[in-house]
């Protein structure tokens, strides 16, 4: 297949069941970057197995880290992907097809839409999961990431384009890695408000929840995909409470802090 000036940058730790389908998926671009932060499994060998050149990098914080990946790129337009992320086949004939007028473009990113695999199968109805429009290919000069400990997105100045074929997600191999992701990223959560001085809103707790989950399973509709749905959109409300509680802790009780993070160390959750 014909490569483009184009650099594949992927971020990574532990991620040796899902890296080789997320650099194979893209066999246009003419550079695939990994920039790892300390692996222990076979996620090195196996990227630069796939053609990746790799770079070891302290975890700085997902924007940060972000950031820094870009800087290292043999090309000024990127294209980044998570490595439980890979193209479809359609969105690579999109891409092919796409790529000679945008990289020669005054263009600044361009919006992909990505499906959900949750529970062994793409949701259907879900609307956060079914065609998530995300920036995710970019020129680097136009474009940088929000400098925040998780939940970053890509700030771009300049127009624009939309590709429509989805690129997937594979979510979490399991419920209980989603939970601990959820406590992962509610710790980088609150120690972002707490850098900001986010103020205490403890009052709406009570309707947090319930909230959350109505929005997800009805408003989202959720509840069209089923039990998948339910569980999904009680692992959201869920998220949105915990995450308020334990900043009301980090506020009440600052050793806390020392204290999550020797926990996230011990289960290797600190990235």
């Amino acid at each position: 297949m014909q490569t483009f000036p184009l650099s594949l940058v992927v971020m990574t730790y532990n991620e040796a069941h899902t890296i080789a389908r997320c650099l194979d998926s893209v066999p246009f671009a003419a550079e695939k970057l990994v920039i790892d932060c300390g692996s222990t499994d076979d996620t090195v060998a196996i990227a630069r197995a796939c053609g990746a050149r790799v770079i070891h990098q302290d975890w700085l914080g997902f924007g940060p880290q972000r950031n820094f990946a870009q800087a290292q790129a043999g090309h000024d337009w990127i294209l980044a992907l998570d490595a439980d992320e890979y193209l479809s086949p359609a969105l690579v004939d999109e891409m092919t097809a796409a790529l000679p007028a945008l990289l020669v473009s005054d263009k600044a990113a361009a919006w992909l839409r990505r499906s959900l695999i949750y529970m062994g199968a793409p949701m259907r109805w879900y609307r956060p999961a079914v065609g998530d429009r995300m920036a995710r290919l970019y020129h680097r000069d136009r474009a940088r990431w929000r400098d925040v400990r998780v939940h970053e997105s890509l700030e771009f100045k300049g127009p624009a384009t939309e590709l429509k074929a989805p690129f997937y997600h594979l979510n979490n191999r399991s419920l209980l890695e989603k939970q601990l992701k959820v406590l992962r990223y509610s710790e980088l959560k609150c120690l972002d408000w707490n850098d900001r001085g986010k103020p205490l809103r403890m009052w709406q707790s009570p309707w947090v929840f319930v909230l959350a989950f109505f929005k997800d399973y009805v408003l989202r509709l959720g509840l069209l995909d089923g039990w998948r749905g339910f569980a999904i959109s009680q692992t959201a409300a869920s998220y949105a409470l915990y995450k308020r509680m334990r900043y009301f802790e980090m506020k009440h009780d600052p050793d806390s802090v020392a204290t999550a993070a020797t926990a996230l160390r011990r289960h290797q959750l600190d990235r």
